[in-house]
Formats: C-alpha cells, sequence, structure tokens
C-alpha cells in the first residue's frame, strides 16, 4: 500500500519518499486479482488499463447447491470454473455489476512504480525503518539502508509495513484481535501424480483441499491450529504432509516453484493515527485471505487517507481532517474482520458446520441474500458519515456512480474527471450559480458542467476517494459549508 498511498499523496503536488525494506518486487504467492470496490479504485486512477476485464460467467442454481454441498465431480464445480464468480466460504457468489481484474498483484505493484516514477515519488528500496521518534512538527526516523544507518525527517509517517508492521509496534497503538486456529499454504509446485485427486475445492475431514491444473496451483487449508512458526523456510515435505493428509493419498511433491504459508488470525489497530504517524493497510488490520479482502481494504485505505493527508500537508485543512480517517475506515475494517471470521467458521469440518452450510446455500439462493453478501464481500455497501444531516440525497456518504457525461468537447465519465485525484462538482443543470459558489475552491475542486441522462441529482460533490460529500436538494448554501468540511477555507483566507 505504500506505493499507491504515494501515489495519492504526489498527485496534489506534495513530496513523498518510499522506504522499501525489499531490495525487488517479491514474487511469491499473494493477491491474484483486483475484486469489488477495488476495480473501481483502479478506474478512477487510471491504473492497470489494459488489463484484460474478466467477464462474469454466472454458475447455475443446481451448480451452486451441488458445490456448496462438497459434491465431487469431475467437471470442476468450483468457483474458478466460473470466471467473475465470486466465492464467500467456498460458496457462490454472484456480482453482475462488473467483471473483475484477475492479474497478479505484482503486476498491480509494477504498475504503480510506473505511476510513482511519473509523479516524482523517491523510492529506496532496500531501506527499513528501525525507530523514530515525533514531537508535534516532525517525526525523525532512523533508517537502516544498503550503505548504513541514516536519519531522516519527514512531517508525516506512513506506516504500511505490512500485518508486522514495525511502525505500528513503535508507535505502541494496540492491535487486539483473535489468533488463527488454521494453517494454509498457497503453492505453486510438480507432483509425481496429477491425477492424485479431482480438480476443484473440496472440504475435507480435516479442512479444504483446492487443486488446479496447468501448472498445477493449490491452496490448503487445516484446522490444527497457527503455524509455530510463521518466519521458518517451508520445505516440500512439510507441505508433502499437508496434501497427503487432506487427500488421504501418498502423493509426492518434486518440486515447489512458489509457497507462502498463511493463518487466520483477525487483529486491527485500535486507532490508525497516532499524533503524526498514520497505519495504512495491512499494518492497521489483518484476516484471513479467503475471498482477497486484504489488498482492496488496503486500497481503499490509501485512497481514503492519501488525499487528507495531502490536504494538511498544503496547508489546505487541519490535522483535524485526518481524524476522519479512523472515523471513517475503522469500522469498515472491523466488519472486514467479522466477515472473514465467519468464513472461516463456514468452512470448518464435521456435521454441525455441514448443516450450516445446507443452510446457508438454501439463503444463497434467494438472490436479495445472494446479493447482499456480495455487496458485503466486496465492499461495495460502505457509507461514510459527512457529518451534517441538512446534506441531503441518497448518495450522500455513499460511492458516486459511473454517470456518463455530455458536454461540449464529448462524453465522458466521471472516473475519467477525476484521474488527478481532485474533487469533482458535478453541475448538471444549467444556471444553477454553483460554479460562483465553489470557484474560492478552485485550486482543490473542479466543477464540471454537464448534461446526463442518468442523473441521481442535479448537482453532486464528490470527494477525491469517489464518495458523495453533498448533493441537491440540499439548499445550495450548504453546499458551502461542504466544501469548508473536507476542502478548508476558501483560497483567498487559506
Amino acid at each position: 500500500m505504500g506505493l499507491m498511498l504515494a501515489c495519492e499523496v504526489a498527485l496534489h503536488g506534495v513530496p513523498v519518499v518510499v522506504l522499501e525494506r525489499l531490495p525487488e518486487i517479491e514474487w511469491r504467492p499473494k493477491a491474484e486479482g483486483i475484486t469489488g470496490r477495488a476495480v473501481d479504485i483502479m478506474d478512477r486512477r487510471g491504473l492497470m488499463i489494459g488489463v484484460a476485464e474478466t467477464p462474469i460467467t454466472p454458475p447455475t442454481a443446481e451448480q451452486q447447491a451441488r458445490i456448496a454441498a462438497g459434491e465431487r465431480r469431475p467437471d470442476s464445480l468450483h468457483p474458478k470454473a466460473f470466471p467473475g464468480a465470486r466465492h464467500f466460504a467456498s460458496m457462490f457468489l454472484l456480482r453482475p455489476e462488473s467483471p473483475d481484474l484477475l492479474v497478479p498483484q505484482q503486476l498491480l505493484e509494477q504498475d504503480l512504480a510506473r505511476r510513482a516514477a511519473e509523479l516524482g515519488v523517491e523510492v529506496r528500496r532496500g531501506h527499513t525503518v528501525t525507530g523514530f521518534t515525533q514531537d508535534d512538527d516532525r517525526v525523525r526516523l532512523d533508517v537502516d539502508g544498503p550503505d548504513g544507518p541514516y536519519r531522516l525527517e519527514a512531517e508525516w509517517l506512513a506506516g504500511c509495513d505490512g500485518g508486522r508492521s514495525m511502525v505500528r509496534k513503535l508507535s505502541g497503538v494496540a492491535f487486539p484481535g483473535t489468533d488463527g486456529i488454521t494453517t494454509g499454504y498457497r503453492a505453486f509446485a510438480e507432483i509425481d501424480d496429477l491425477d492424485f485427486h479431482l480438480p476443484g475445492w473440496f472440504r475435507k475431514d480435516g479442512g479444504l483441499l483446492v487443486y488446479e491444473e496447468g501448472p498445477p496451483r493449490f491452496i490448503t487449508l487445516e484446522f490444527d491450529g497457527p503455524p509455530e512458526n510463521r518466519d521458518a523456510p517451508i520445505t516440500a515435505e512439510e507441505f508433502q504432509g499437508a496434501l497427503r493428509r487432506l487427500s488421504g493419498t501418498k502423493v509426492r511433491v518434486t518440486e515447489v516453484k512458489k509457497i507462502t504459508r498463511f493463518t487466520d488470525n483477525a487483529r486491527q489497530a485500535e486507532t490508525y493515527r497516532s499524533g503524526r504517524v498514520l497505519l495504512v493497510g495491512d499494518a492497521a488490520h489483518v484476516h484471513s485471505h479467503w475471498s482477497g479482502p486484504g489488498l482492496r481494504l488496503g486500497l481503499g485505505d490509501a485512497v481514503n487517507v492519501g488525499w487528507k493527508l495531502a490536504a494538511v500537508a498544503r496547508g489546505w485543512c487541519g490535522e483535524d481532517l485526518l481524524d476522519t480517517y479512523t472515523s471513517e475506515r475503522h469500522p469498515v475494517g472491523a466488519q472486514t474482520l467479522e466477515i472473514q471470521r465467519a468464513s472461516i467458521a463456514l468452512m470448518r469440518p464435521g456435521p454441525h458446520v455441514d448443516a450450516l452450510r445446507r443452510l446457508f446455500t438454501e439463503l444463497l439462493l434467494r438472490d436479495e441474500a445472494n446479493r447482499q453478501l456480495t455487496s458485503l464481500v466486496d465492499d461495495l455497501h460502505i457509507g461514510y458519515d459527512m457529518g451534517d444531516p441538512s446534506l441531503t440525497g441518497p448518495l450522500v456518504g455513499r460511492y458516486s456512480p459511473d454517470l456518463r457525461l455530455r458536454r461540449a468537447d464529448g462524453t465522458v465519465r466521471v472516473a475519467e474527471l477525476q484521474r488527478d485525484g481532485r474533487a469533482l462538482l458535478l453541475d448538471l443543470t444549467a444556471g444553477s450559480g454553483l460554479r460562483a459558489l465553489a470557484e474560492p475552491w478552485s485550486d482543490r475542486v473542479d466543477v464540471i458542467t454537464a448534461e446526463c441522462d442518468e442523473a441521481p441529482a442535479d448537482a453532486l460533490l464528490i470527494r477525491p476517494d469517489g464518495f458523495v460529500a453533498w448533493s441537491t436538494p440540499a439548499d445550495p448554501a450548504s453546499l458551502l459549508d461542504a466544501l469548508a468540511r473536507w476542502f478548508g477555507p476558501p483560497a483567498r483566507t487559506a
């Protein structure tokens, strides 16, 4: 998340230094796709353009029931058999609203590195933060670099250094939660018998086995407690043992090409801000990997706090704006942890969970329940408190739709207008006078006058992160309050 946050801040002309512990991109198995709201975030910043989108191929109700019941058939009835279909606890969900981007996380990292270079972000690879102190004005960091230790000063420090974040630990922010109850492996490996098991996703007496052909890819999950030492090297024999226990065979692992070990501990920082230190992504929350929430949640953190941090650094807004990062994103993280705990619970072996899954499957065959859970899993449900109930309108606090706008110079989407990370005031009626009201904020807010056949309101104020901060039919005078709340005093008094 460090590169994403750096790009968000740099879009507003604020200098950023990224300290990256790894000397180069790590190619072990990570997230394998960009899904849900994260796809919209990528679109609004012009990232991953040209990456093939995966169309939705929803399963039938009969297929949904068969896979949820764990039916073992050679026709590979499992979520990956239906491109674009989402799953919760290995049960199908449908998301017809938009496609997914099924690409390795490393390709996103490469695209972010390219964007960061274009924006002038200084990326220092092989540099590790070993300590820091802060006062009212600065953060002073101790850094261990390739040429030895050195000191670095900055106005703000963002910890984007993962679930075992050194920045979080040094800041003293508590990280409460629940310990893991599983050990899992995600691997690309060669085995001596490709027919050792049917391909697909299968609940077993000891956990879950995922086997995909060409090249062989595996996920194993056993409910035997967390790993004794997550930092220990992973041997072929260790992974082979998990495959054998779950498959009931004597399959032999002949080569491990890429592998990672994981568990399902779920923890969240009590606050995402401690003085001049911010926590973003896995540094603020950890959870199980199922349904891939980590990348999506972290990207949401970065776009939420990036423009706010830039506004404070530029002197447009007071530091209290950064407190809205915790108030808006902490509840989202907490709900994600709950969803992931529920997912793990529904994958546990045993007759009691079997009964619960059968009941859950019946519920998911109902369109309303399926869409509600899809919305939760994909972060489509998120809404923020914009602080003033007078800022009326059904979209206030919600993610703005990607409206198609007709202007004199052609048709453009809202997403295309936010590629530079600026706020938008959409004036969809002629002669409303909104442009004059917003003119003192023209250095921070773009006013767009256009026509729109599907307009949900006559006017919308959209924050840089895509959320609606104000809309009609609120009194136009209340627009001034919304502009001042989110973007600071007018330019002549800033």
